[in-house]
């Protein structure tokens, strides 16, 4: 595997330095426009230079175990016959800005004595060569292994290499390169945790993971089947076969005494497979009434150079089982209306979310003492599983509440209150209904002079959207990222200030099911501010707004259409004073369950794709409430109350949808996460960036009103000859208003940072830094990235969340440790990703019941997401207060090192993106 050298530009290059303090690129040969000297051993005219600077990017090496690795530059003139020694030497990285002599020199890779491309000018001829660089057991000084191996982990960020002359006072040791240096290395594939890791609990195919002792899968077989699929840690092309894998299990028993353990295996028992290949084999046989658990791990073979080795994964969860082989088979499962069952040939699509269908449940052909039954759909949580009585029952209520395939689980329970294995029925669920309006608001840049919001959407007739008044245009800032626009009605000009939108007639049917969504960035929450709504004669049929009074977001609808004497039924955010000048996804569902009896008619509001307490039966907050229809066209930005227009909105809305039909919270959930053919979407809100910065603050550099970092009275430098900020680990810091983000929705933040060995290595076991995050109240962070001091010598990086009640105390925390040490004196990208949408499994510790909840931490160092143990989940909607600091905590917990940026996006980033957007390595 070869590596050319290349930086951010995405282009391969070289940097020739030349002692007058300038930098020449080198691209193809050709130099760029620049002043260069001839002082001392340089000679630029000619490309003559005893310092080359090669630097690469890690995307191609990640997940791979570096097992040798060797440097190679071609050698195309020698100004002596007589060899000279080249250094290759590991340097701090480079940048535009990189002067001579170049970036600090870090550690020696390895040196070689040669003289080439001088052709028939010497005895014997000396043709132009590669100049290679590979580890020599006989000098302990040469690196370069080890640190590609460093540089593949992510330990390294970046990897800089310096080819020099060992004597830069010798002119003979002048020498020319030609710029298609190659770094080749030797690597295995790094083995991943093993996915859908199950047993199979009697004759069928379905594996099932049961993560609770208290709850264990019924198995019925002595001698149960068992699968992992192994993995690689990096899938670096879809579709094809990677690595040299097996699976390895283990499974422990438990009820006889303590957890010790009874069997392994490992398959194929003999050779090995590629990654994506599931394994399955059958345990020998165990004691009938015994408790089990299983767990597996993948395991990665290597041969090279006549030695050979293995390398494995972290284990997969528990998975509990009970071995009873008298309990309950699996169960006979039909279905009734609309669904009906996937076969090997035809799975076709029936019902849609929120539609309920029917089955019948009935025993086993073995079983003669069925009492009823348990049943669920796999894709809600076990919270979700429901009970029935019965020999042989029919259920009508079965309710998918996402589309595509669905898999119904149920299981038997006897006479004694056993319950058996499970029987699965495969259904397909028809995609719903789309919007039946949606608009994007990138129809105008701003100063375009247009005035029309088109409707986007395929379902029903379009409502195209015209803006009204001077106040109203269209921003930059927008929810989806560059080059995407919103709808701006945010002037400082009071006489503008009544800006709006609306189309000419109804776009939903208000006396039907129906769901309103959009993305708000509220400016001013000194007053009630319209998102959307839909106008009567006199008043809103309902009303997606921010309540002053309350100071929440509010969902409603109104009793009736008259002036005086309104009835608002009000569903209303669970948490209050939400933040302002940050992206929010707001939605209000509207259900009528259906039917047209309007006592059980329901509005609930969600924020961020959570839902906003129970859903609210209106007619329990009024009598008089009546569904009725809206007749004017829907309103952005404005309502219409006793007869008259206003409540504005300022700021900026985007990405508004309606739905002729109830949303379920799935859904609901999956449009809160704002992706585009399965990507996730996100906007830079917040770029503070140590190389454009001068004097005493970090300068921001996006257009959002986040405001520059101060730097702190003492301990906080700029260092403009390394485009850094510098920070001597007991006062300095840089701090700037926050928050920039709802973290009660997805956000992603990241730094790159240099960490201080000296500095480190005086600080106590225990010590906590923190890199960067957002305060909350009582000395604790909202949100924060960390580097913590486990013992002498050894540094962990940490992503964590904290969550505080009302009197300042923690009700919630979660965290990501980094799975490696954190390299000190090397530049490092660490990033924290808030996924408020991604599912989890929260086991009660009480009761050992297991729910869905939502929200999850991330942490990549360089591109390489940590391994997460069950402490990631985060589901508290807390909300950041108070300042955005680089360099210390609320109280404290100053940083020894070097910052170069910190940057804040909206929305949760995939793997690809960390890659790509934050690490800039899509290049290679």
């Amino acid at each position: 595997m070869y590596i050319d050298p290349s930086v951010g530009l995405g282009r391969s290059e070289r940097t020739v330095l030349s002692s007058d303090g300038d930098k020449f690129w080198q691209f193809n040969g050709d130099y760029g426009v620049g002043r260069c000297s001839v002082a001392g051993p340089y000679y630029c005219g000619n490309n003559y230079t005893n310092r080359m600077l090669f630097e690469f990017s890690p995307s191609k090496l990640a997940g791979k175990y570096i097992l040798d690795a060797t440097f190679r530059a071609y050698e195309t003139w020698s100004f002596s016959c007589e060899p000279k020694w080249v250094d290759l030497e590991r340097t701090d990285n480079i940048s535009e800005g990189t002067r001579w002599p170049g970036p600090a020199q870090l550690d020696q890779m390895g040196d070689r004595h040669v003289s080439a491309g001088r052709g028939g000018n010497c005895t014997p001829d000396q043709p132009d060569a590669w100049v290679e660089f590979n580890d020599n057991p006989e000098e302990s000084d040469e690196n370069l292994a080890s640190t590609v191996r460093k540089f593949a982990d992510g330990k390294i960020h970046r990897l800089t290499f310096m080819l020099r002359a060992k004597d830069e006072g010798d002119p003979s040791a002048w020498k020319r390169f030609d710029d298609n240096a190659e770094l080749k290395v030797n690597y295995a594939y790094k083995p991943g945790v093993p996915t859908d890791v199950g047993v199979i609990p009697g004759d069928g195919s379905t594996a099932y993971c049961k993560t609770s002792s208290s709850d264990p899968l019924i198995v019925t077989r002595i001698d149960p089947m068992v699968q992992a699929r192994v993995q690689t840690q990096v899938e670096h092309s879809a579709g094809d076969e990677e690595g040299s894998l097996q699976a390895e299990y283990i499974v422990e028993r438990g009820d006889d005494a303590a957890w010790h353990q009874v069997w392994s295996d490992y398959r194929p028992n003999s050779g090995w497979d590629p990654d994506g290949t599931l394994e399955r084999m059958r345990t020998t046989n165990r004691a009938d009434g015994g408790l089990y658990r299983l767990k597996a791990r993948t395991q990665s073979h290597w041969s090279y150079g006549g030695k050979s080795g293995d390398l494995f994964s972290s284990y997969s969860k528990w998975c509990y089982f009970k071995i009873d082989s008298t309990a309950p088979k699996a169960p006979v499962i039909t279905t009734g209306s609309p669904y009906t069952a996937c076969t090997t040939n035809l799975c076709e699509g029936k019902g849609g979310p929120g539609v309920p269908g029917s089955f019948t449940f009935k025993p086993n052909a073995a079983d003669k003492d069925i009492a009823g039954y348990r049943w669920r759909l796999l894709t809600t949580s076990a919270k979700e599983t429901k009970t029935v009585s019965g020999s042989s029952v029919t259920v009508p209520n079965v309710t998918p509440s996402l589309s595509g395939t669905q898999v119904l689980s149920v299981e038997a329970k006897d006479v004694r209150s056993r319950w058996g294995t499970p029987a699965e029925f495969t259904f397909k669920v028809a995609p719903a209904s789309g919007p039946s309006g949606t608009w994007h608001f990138d129809d105008g840049a701003p100063d375009s002079g247009v005035t029309v919001a088109k409707d986007t959407a395929a379902e029903g007739t379009r409502h195209d959207a015209t803006l009204h008044t001077a106040g109203a245009g269209w921003s930059t800032l927008a929810r989806r990222g560059d080059a995407d626009y919103s709808l701006w009605m945010d002037s400082t000009v009071p006489e503008n200030q009544k800006a709006y939108a609306a189309t000419a007639t109804p776009a939903v049917n208000t006396k039907d099911s129906f769901t309103v969504s959009a993305w708000a960035y509220l400016t001013d929450a000194s007053q009630n501010r319209v998102v959307l709504a839909a106008p009567g004669t006199d008043a809103s049929a309902f009303t997606l707004y921010y309540s002053a009074a309350y100071k929440k977001w509010v969902f409603n609808r109104t009793a009736a259409d008259v002036t005086e004497g309104q009835t608002y039924l009000r569903s209303l955010s669970d948490t209050g004073a939400p933040p302002v000048k940050v992206w929010t996804h707001l939605a209000g569902v509207f259900d009528t369950q259906g039917d047209t009896d309007k006592t059980n008619d329901t509005i609930q509001l969600f924020v961020n794709g959570r839902p906003q307490g129970k859903p609210v039966v209106l007619t329990s907050l009024s009598t008089a409430y009546t569904p009725w229809v809206s007749s004017g066209g829907m309103q952005f930005g404005r309502s219409l109350v006793g007869g008259s227009y206003g409540e504005n909105f300022r700021g900026r809305l985007d990405e508004v949808s309606v739905w002729q039909r109830a949303l379920t919270a799935d859904e609901v959930t999956e449009q809160a996460q704002l992706s585009e053919n399965g990507v996730p979407l996100h906007e830079l809100v917040a770029h503070w960036d140590a190389a454009a910065s001068t004097g005493t603050e970090l300068k921001e550099l996006t257009s959002y009103p986040a405001g520059p970092m101060k730097l702190s009275a003492s301990g906080a430098v700029l260092d403009a000859d390394n485009d850094a900020l510098v920070l001597n680990g007991t006062a300095g810091y840089a701090s700037a208003t926050g928050p920039v983000t709802d973290e009660s929705g997805s956000f992603t933040a990241t730094a790159r940072v240099r960490l201080d060995s000296v500095k480190l290595a005086a600080k106590p076991v225990g010590y906590q830094a923190q890199v960067a995050g957002q305060q909350a109240s009582g000395g604790e962070s909202s949100w924060a990235l960390w580097v913590v001091k486990p013992a002498d010598d050894l540094y962990q990086w940490k992503f964590t969340r904290t969550a505080l009640g009302t009197d300042g105390k923690v009700t919630q925390s979660a965290e990501v440790p980094g799975g490696d040490i954190a390299e000190v004196d090397t530049w490092v990208q660490v990033t924290g990703v808030f996924d408020a949408q991604e599912a989890w499994e929260w086991t009660d510790p009480d009761d050992g019941s297991s729910e869905t909840k939502y929200g999850r931490l991330h942490l990549y160092v360089g591109e390489f997401d940590q391994p997460a143990e069950g402490d990631s989940g985060f589901t508290a909607p807390q909300q950041g207060v108070g300042a955005i600091t680089a360099g210390r905590g609320s109280t404290g917990h100053y940083l020894p090192g070097s910052l170069e940026e910190v940057r804040v996006w909206t929305g949760a980033m995939s793997a690809d993106q960390i890659s790509s957007q934050v690490l800039g390595t899509n290049m290679l």
